[in-house]
């Protein structure tokens, strides 16, 4: 017990019996927990600390005030109703049963929880395709060119080039944001660039994009003389702004009051940040289509629309490599018939 004190102490909680510990209170050590171990290369906290606080939120509307160990399959059912009720997609409930499961399982590993609890949880199976009363989710559709032309005047040049560079690479949305000229090999004629941040990244997965001739040529015009910071993202939210006040000074045609010469606040409490997030960037898309009156659409219907593309001209498999999808891992073998290949098609579309 002394022992569990220290342990307790040093983590800056307050050791107290199981008997009190309930389901709230296992949900905030949880966040404490989540959020430092779910952390980018940077030190800061990825998505997945968010989608934990959306799935806590049923968890702790139905079940928050009861001690901890009483929580069961029968008490996890209800909370996945109530995700149901919610109009949560079948996808997204499975998701969020799976980190409630999680959330206990680490309570158990802290001694918050009985042992057997989370192999209790473990007995309530997914939701499975036509036997639920949860709607599907909405599949992702490629997002017609002309839809995307129409939009691309209404975004930075910063948004414009990320655009273009995913119809010409098929990369995910988090993939261009995070782009950055170390990551990218120029050494040979066809670049490639190696993302550090990716989807499978947490599978010990590489992920490699052939970036051809027009994207190559896209990247370099965006650039102009200015060599960036290996270091640096290439898209910065930060030089879209800069950029687009200076637009509107040239735009002036009266002549600027000493008074107004800086109107900037101090301590902005929304600054731009020094790289897009894919919210961030979903988001100008969003407002750039609404200002072109046409449907709404998101990046990732880029990658869509690239990979269609590609299946239609060279075949399922040059889709699949590009895209870099896997359902198993590969060899060195195999990795370096894959980059052969998304260099020979990238060669001709991108």
């Amino acid at each position: 017990m002394c022992a569990e004190v220290r342990v307790a102490t040093a983590k800056g909680e307050k050791p107290q019996p199981k008997r009190h510990v309930m389901v709230a209170n296992v949900i905030l050590a949880f966040i404490k927990y989540a959020s430092v171990h779910y952390r980018d290369e940077k030190g800061k906290p990825t998505g997945e600390v968010e989608e934990f606080r959306a799935a806590y939120g049923p968890l702790m509307d139905l079940y928050g005030h009861i001690p901890a160990a009483e929580f069961g399959p029968l008490a996890m059912q209800a909370v996945r109703q109530k995700m149901i009720d919610n109009d949560w997609c079948r996808n997204r409930v499975n998701k969020q049963v799976s980190r409630i499961r999680r959330i206990f399982k680490w309570a158990a590993s802290q001694e918050l929880v009985p042992v057997e609890l989370p192999h209790g949880l473990a007995c309530v199976q997914g939701l499975q395709r036509g036997r639920t009363t949860a709607r599907e989710s909405d599949p992702v559709l490629p997002v017609d060119r002309e839809v995307v032309e129409k939009t691309l005047p209404f975004v930075s040049r910063q948004v414009r080039t990320m655009v273009r560079l995913q119809l010409l690479t098929g990369m995910r949305p988090g993939e261009v944001c995070g782009m950055k000229w170390g990551l990218i090999d120029r050494t040979g004629e066809m670049w490639v660039y190696r993302p550090v941040k990716h989807k499978t990244a947490h599978h010990g997965k590489a992920r490699t994009i052939a970036i051809g001739p027009k994207a190559k040529e896209l990247l370099l015009e965006y650039i102009g003389d200015k060599l960036p910071n290996p270091g640096e993202p290439i898209f910065s939210p930060k030089d879209a702004r800069e950029e687009r006040y200076q637009a509107m000074r040239d735009a002036r045609v009266s002549k600027v009051q000493p008074s107004q010469a800086n109107r900037r606040k101090k301590s902005p409490t929304r600054a731009p940040g020094t790289a897009y997030t894919s919210r961030a960037y979903n988001f100008a898309i969003y407002k750039a289509a609404e200002k072109a009156g046409v449907p709404n659409w998101s990046p990732n219907r880029l990658r869509h629309t690239f990979g269609t593309e590609v299946r239609k001209a060279f075949g399922l498999e040059a889709a699949q490599v590009l895209l870099g999808h896997s359902k198993a891992d590969v060899t060195q073998v195999y990795a370096a018939r894959d980059l052969a290949l998304a260099s020979k098609v990238a060669n001709e579309v991108g």
